[in-house]
C-alpha cells in the first residue's frame, strides 16, 4: 500500500520519532570492548606484550637470570676460588634418582681417578658402590655475601666428603658450574651499565644534532663517520690496552664498561637524529616553542616518546652486543682479568684446540651467552610491538 501523495501546498508527512533519544542505543559495546576502551596505555601495552609468548618467556628467563646474580654466592655449590686438586679436569657428573631399581633421591656416584702414564690424561670412573646424595639448603664453602657478611649457606651442596661437579672442573680443579654462576654477575651487569652510557650519549648528542642542525649537526656527523669507519675489534683492543695494568679489577671493569658505551652510541645517535629531523616540523613542536619550552624539554617530553618503540628495540639489541664485546675482549686477554670472573674469562680456558678435544665441557660458558643473546632479541621484538598497542 502506497502512502497518498499530498496535494500542492499541503505539508509533507512527519516521520521523526518523538521518543527520547538514547545515545547508548546506537552502538552497544560488549564487556570486552568496554574493558579495552577504558584501559590505560600501560595496560594495553601489557596485553599486547603478553600475546607474544616467546617474548614473554624470554622476559621471564632474563628476569630470573638478573635475580640470580643477586644471590649467586648462595646458588653456587662451591666458592668461586675453591680448588679440588684431586679432581682436575673432571668431566661432568650425572645426577641419578634410582640405584639398583630403588628410589634413592638425587645423588651422584663417587669417582676414582687413574692417570694414564702414556698420555698423562686423567681418567675418571664412577664407583657405583659409593652413593653421594645431593644436599639442599646446606652448609658448605664459606663466602662473603656482597662483601657485607660471612656465610656458608648454599642451595645445593655435595655430600659430606663428596664431590658434585655437574658441569665438570677446569685445569685447577674449580667447579665450572659455580664459576658460570659467579661470572653471570659481571657479564650481565656490564651490558646494562654500557647501554646506559650509550643511551645517554646517543639521545643527547643525536637529539641536539637533529633538533638544532647547523654546524653542530655537521660536526657530529663527521665524528660518527670517523668512528664507524674504524674496525670495531682493533679499536676495542687499542682502547683496552691503554688501561694501566696496575688498575684494580673494579677500575678495569668500569673502564671496559665505559669503552663499550663510548663505541656503541653512534648508531643510536644517527637514528635519533633522523627521527627528530622529521618530528621537529610537527605542529605540537611549534606550539611548545611558542609557549617557551626549552630544547631539553621538547626533546625529552615531546619528541623522544614518539619513537620509544625504536629505542626499546635498539636497547635490547645493544645489550647482547656489549656482552659479546666484553666476552671477546676477555677471551683475547685485554678485557677483565682475574680475580674478576666473567663468561669471557671462563672461555680463555678453552683457547687450545687440544683442550677442547679432551675437555669439551670447558665450552659450557658459551651456552648462557647464546641463550641470553637470543632472549634479548626475542624480548626486543615483543617490546617493540607492545610499545605501539594501537597497530
Amino acid at each position: 500500500m502506497t502512502s497518498p501523495i499530498p496535494a500542492p501546498g499541503e505539508p509533507l508527512p512527519h516521520y521523526v520519532s518523538t521518543a527520547p533519544f538514547d545515545p547508548y542505543s546506537v552502538e552497544v559495546m560488549t564487556e570486552e570492548q568496554v574493558r579495552v576502551n577504558q584501559a590505560s596505555q600501560l595496560r594495553l601495552m601489557w596485553w599486547k606484550f603478553r600475546r607474544h609468548k616467546l617474548a614473554l618467556a624470554s622476559g621471564i628467563f632474563l628476569a630470573a637470570l638478573y635475580g640470580m646474580i643477586l644471590i649467586c654466592e648462595f646458588l653456587a655449590p662451591y666458592n668461586l676460588h675453591t680448588r679440588n686438586v684431586d679432581f682436575i679436569y673432571a668431566p661432568p657428573q650425572r645426577v641419578h634418582f634410582f640405584h639398583e631399581g630403588a628410589f634413592v633421591g638425587p645423588f651422584v656416584y663417587g669417582r676414582t681417578m687413574a692417570l694414564d702414564m702414556d698420555t698423562l690424561k686423567r681418567n675418571y670412573t664412577d664407583n657405583r658402590s659409593n652413593i653421594e646424595p645431593i644436599r639442599f639448603f646446606c652448609r658448605g664453602d664459606g663466602y662473603r655475601f656482597w662483601g657485607l657478611f660471612d656465610s656458608n649457606l648454599h642451595l645445593v651442596c655435595p655430600a659430606k666428603d663428596g664431590q658434585l661437579f655437574l658441569l665438570g672442573t677446569d685445569r685447577l680443579g674449580r667447579d665450572v658450574l659455580s664459576r658460570i654462576i659467579y661470572g653471570a654477575r659481571i657479564s650481565l651487569t656490564i651490558g646494562l651499565l654500557g647501554i646506559t652510557v650509550s643511551f645517554v650519549l646517543g639521545i643527547v648528542i643525536g637529539g641536539l644534532a637533529g633538533y638544532h642542525g647547523g654546524i653542530f649537526d655537521l660536526v657530529v656527523q663527521r665524528i660518527i663517520e670517523v668512528l664507524q669507519s674504524i674496525p670495531s675489534i682493533p679499536l676495542w683492543l687499542s682502547l683496552a690496552a691503554i688501561m694501566p695494568a696496575t688498575w684494580s679489577p673494579i677500575l678495569i671493569y668500569l673502564g671496559i664498561t665505559v669503552i663499550l658505551g663510548l663505541l656503541d652510541w653512534t648508531g643510536l645517535a644517527r637514528a635519533v637524529r633522523s627521527k627528530l629531523l622529521a618530528l621537529r616540523e610537527e605542529d605540537y613542536v611549534l606550539a611548545a616553542q611558542l609557549m617557551g619550552a626549552r630544547s631539553s624539554r621538547i626533546i625529552g617530553r615531546h619528541l623522544v616518546p614518539g619513537f620509544m618503540s625504536h629505542l626499546i628495540a635498539t636497547a635490547t639489541i645493544s645489550i647482547p652486543g656489549m656482552i659479546l664485546g666484553e666476552t671477546a675482549l676477555s677471551f683475547l686477554g685485554l678485557g677483565l682479568r682475574p680475580p674478576i670472573t666473567s663468561w669471557g674469562i671462563l672461555l680463555t680456558e678453552a683457547k687450545s684446540v687440544s683442550v677442547i678435544a679432551f675437555y669439551p665441557w670447558l665450552l659450557f660458558p658459551t651456552i648462557p651467552v647464546i641463550l641470553v643473546i637470543l632472549a634479548f632479541n626475542f624480548l626486543g621484538d615483543g617490546l617493540r610491538d607492545a610499545a605501539d598497542p594501537y597497530k
